[in-house]
């Protein structure tokens, strides 16, 4: 694809965007009515401000899932602390509630507009960002080329692509370079991620590590840890988290093959998408297995099965009521998910082999005795029997992880470091409008 092309394409879509701006209303309906957005804040999708914007320099900081938001919490904290205002923008009603629980009022929360020029317009005519920064993977060439377009500064923090990205981007380089030339500073999560962004045009580019190393375990409401601890007492235990379609079931049978060989066995299930609850109760009913929903408050019995942690926020809890746990979206999804919160929590981990997106994570766990990839439903039970039988090599395990992730820790600080060009201006800003207000 040639240079000209793809700026013809670009513009096309800007075009494009603001022809479908009027069509888009039944679509985020849709989502509405799934629990996907948040109905009384469906306004500020299409740009539209609920909160005024304060005096001074503003940092706009977008980080679209829960896994971003818990990712970006340090950082965010950091450059608060600079006296710098940070407007922190969410996509999902769920990472929204993480924002809150995380950083409260300390921060102006907004849902991010919806990637069509109006809607993007009408929040930079509004909040005037004189930085933004963007968590991971997250490229939308409407915002993009807005920001492009008004001078403001783009950084990426803990950027990274995966294989199928970075495939699809490969194919069409004009477009990317096109896209990726607007970034002012990637700050890659590992060098393979480094290398990709150069590869598509992206400059500077700088490798940090990853920010999730660098941020504290998952909370823990104490007294409802308490209250299940004492409901499980003395029994085994192995999760199964974050997992897709098609992995829960393949737990309820690991259970099933194991059980008898560990009697009282409970296995812990927590799907990455707790709206998936009544079919999978469905399905375990199926399989005549006992099921207790954390969701439902149903207290866990000497004959349950299966505790179903079918509510957001609650990682914490659940890793914490065991020494096992197998990270899902790697045997019948792709990607994987986050192993560093298990490894904090001190369990072992296991996955599947399908781990692309947190490759180097993982790369590091195995290489340190952290974790163990399987290959199927027959050798993950293997991988539990095993570690529920051997106590000894269970710890060895728990403690390899530990030290994996200390290993791994410094993210953030280069972070800081790799923005100080972008946020110090913003800082004497601040400091002499707070200055001349006095």
């Amino acid at each position: 694809m040639s240079e000209r092309r793809a700026r013809t394409l670009l513009s096309a879509y800007r075009f494009f965007g603001a022809a479908a701006y009027p069509l888009i209303g039944p679509y985020v309906a849709w989502r509405t009515a799934k629990g996907k957005e948040d109905r009384a804040r469906s306004r500020e999708r299409y740009g539209f401000a609920s909160k005024e914007r304060p005096d001074g320099p503003l940092i706009w900081v977008h980080a679209a899932s829960i896994g971003e938001m818990i990712a970006v919490v340090p950082l965010v904290e950091s450059i608060l602390d600079t006296g710098v205002n940070i407007v922190l923008t969410t996509g999902t009603v769920t990472s929204a509630k993480v924002a809150d629980e995380r950083l409260g009022e300390s921060v102006i929360h907004q849902y991010v507009p919806l990637d069509l020029k109006p809607a993007v317009s009408r929040f930079l005519d509004h909040w005037r960002p004189d930085l933004a920064v963007i968590a991971e993977s997250e490229i939308w060439p409407m915002t993009i080329l807005e920001l492009g377009a008004r001078r403001v500064p783009q950084v990426l923090v803990n950027g990274r692509l995966s294989d199928r990205s970075f495939a699809s981007w490969k194919k069409r380089p004009s477009l990317a370079e096109a896209l990726f030339e607007n970034l002012a500073h990637v700050i890659a999560q590992s060098e393979v991620d480094g290398d990709r962004f150069r590869a598509l045009g992206a400059r500077p580019v700088t490798v940090s590590g990853n920010l999730k190393v660098d941020t504290p375990p998952p909370p823990v409401d104490e007294k409802a840890l308490a209250a299940l601890q004492k409901q499980i007492g003395a029994r085994p235990t192995w999760a199964a988290v974050s997992t897709h379609d098609g992995e829960e079931l393949i737990a309820a049978e690991v259970h099933v093959t194991l059980r008898h060989r560990h009697p009282g066995l409970l296995t812990i299930v927590v799907p990455r998408h707790p709206d998936r609850a009544e079919a999978l109760l469905a399905a375990f009913d199926g399989m005549e297995l006992k099921v207790a929903r954390r969701s439902k408050g149903e207290r866990i019995e000497a004959d349950t099965d299966i505790l179903l942690g079918d509510t957001v926020g609650e990682m914490g809890l659940y890793l914490r009521l065991t020494e096992i746990a197998f990270v899902g979206r790697s045997l019948t999804s792709e990607g994987g998910q986050n192993p560093l919160e298990p490894a904090m929590l001190e369990t072992a981990v296991l996955a599947g082999r399908n781990v692309q997106n947190f490759r180097e994570s993982y790369q590091k766990l195995l290489d340190s005795g952290g974790a163990k990839l399987v290959r199927d439903r027959n050798m993950l039970a293997g991988a539990v029997n095993f570690l529920l039988s051997n106590e000894a090599a269970r710890h060895d395990m728990i403690a390899a992880g530990a030290a994996t992730v200390e290993e791994m820790r410094g993210a953030l600080a280069r972070t800081l470091k790799a923005l100080e060009p972008f946020i110090q201006p913003l800082i004497l800003k601040a400091r002499l409008k707070s200055a001349n207000g006095k």
